[in-house]
């Protein structure tokens, strides 16, 4: 395990419940951090992680994005298979040599997207075929933790990802617009995609609200699907069949809800039974290289929409 902060701890907590693997050992620059992890789990702390290069089968990055991309490379270099941590690396180009050192040395690459493993999204599956239009929104509370990057890299590419996805299809074009609240970076954006199967997603991420939601909205062919991802159910509404009564609905709604579950947990064992030639890694190098292209690309839009109203205003 390389970074054991906040999120990078439940990972090794993880690896550590397993019995057909061994944690051998966790690093974080942070020397209290790393020693306080380690004594929890009973396994040898690192301050640098080229302590471990060749050292163990497979690795997960969790730590700063910036840290990414030398982190990842150089386990895979060194015959470790990799867990990265969304967004996979600062840019598309480090995605895609880190993409290559992995197919190179015959490593596999696995990116962090949980909520591909979220028990709505995995029932849901089968019922999203020719998606029409797809509504998204992930607000949550403002929070120090994450802030290095903006909301679209922090929140929103978890539905990018979620939506390319269900789609399958190209962005043929997309729309955005956002502002920074209390970071200097991007606080709350919209983004509209088109793609080039004719789908419309409209996804919005904030992390200024004052209440926490993650919802998927998806409009088929002969349903109307809704999916909290935070609360574990979804709703399907689909035109009853045959004549309808009078005074009843011409709709029938079918609800689900699911076990919170642990999807960091059946995260972690998809990587290691991949790892074992067990199943395809889930969500692979190239998806996660797609979600950050998409989501630089919604960014960097919202931006230029900024520089343009300040130009505007001058």
């Amino acid at each position: 395990m390389v970074g054991v902060g906040y999120l990078g701890r439940f990972h090794a907590q993880k690896y550590a419940s397993l019995d057909d693997c061994r944690l051998v050992g966790v690093v974080d620059s942070q020397p209290e951090t790393a020693a306080r992890v380690a004594d929890e789990l009973q396994t040898p702390a690192y301050g640098d992680y080229r302590a471990l290069l060749g050292k163990v089968d497979a690795v997960s990055v969790v730590t700063p994005t910036a840290t990414h991309f030398d982190i990842a490379r150089a386990f895979v270099e060194h015959g470790g298979h990799v867990l990265v941590e969304k967004p996979m690396t600062e840019t598309t180009a480090q995605a895609e040599r880190l993409i290559a050192a992995a197919r190179q040395y015959g490593r596999l690459l696995q990116v962090g997207h949980l909520e591909r493993f979220n028990p709505a999204i995995l029932a849901a599956e089968a019922l999203l075929s020719r998606p029409r239009f797809i509504e998204c929104h992930r607000l949550a509370p403002f929070k120090e933790r994450g802030t290095e990057v903006n909301v679209v890299l922090d929140l929103m590419i978890h539905d990018i990802d979620l939506v390319q996805m269900i789609v399958g299809s190209p962005v043929a074009s997309l729309d955005a617009i956002g502002t920074p609240v209390f970071s200097p970076e991007i606080d709350i954006a919209n983004a509209r995609l088109r793609f080039d199967s004719g789908c419309v997603a409209n996804v919005t991420a904030s992390r200024v609200s004052f209440k926490t939601e993650r919802k998927l909205r998806v409009f088929v062919d002969d349903a109307y699907l809704s999916i909290d991802l935070q609360q574990k159910i979804l709703t399907v509404i689909r035109k009853r069949p045959g004549p309808v009564a009078e005074g009843q609905m011409p709709a029938q709604i079918e609800e689900q809800s699911f076990d919170q579950g642990d999807a960091l947990l059946a995260e972690i064992r998809a990587f290691v039974a991949a790892i074992r030639g067990e199943q395809r890694v889930l969500v692979s190098g190239e998806d996660g290289l797609r979600a950050l292209r998409t989501a630089i690309n919604i960014a960097e839009r919202v931006k230029g929409a900024q520089g343009t109203a300040t130009e505007a205003l001058a």
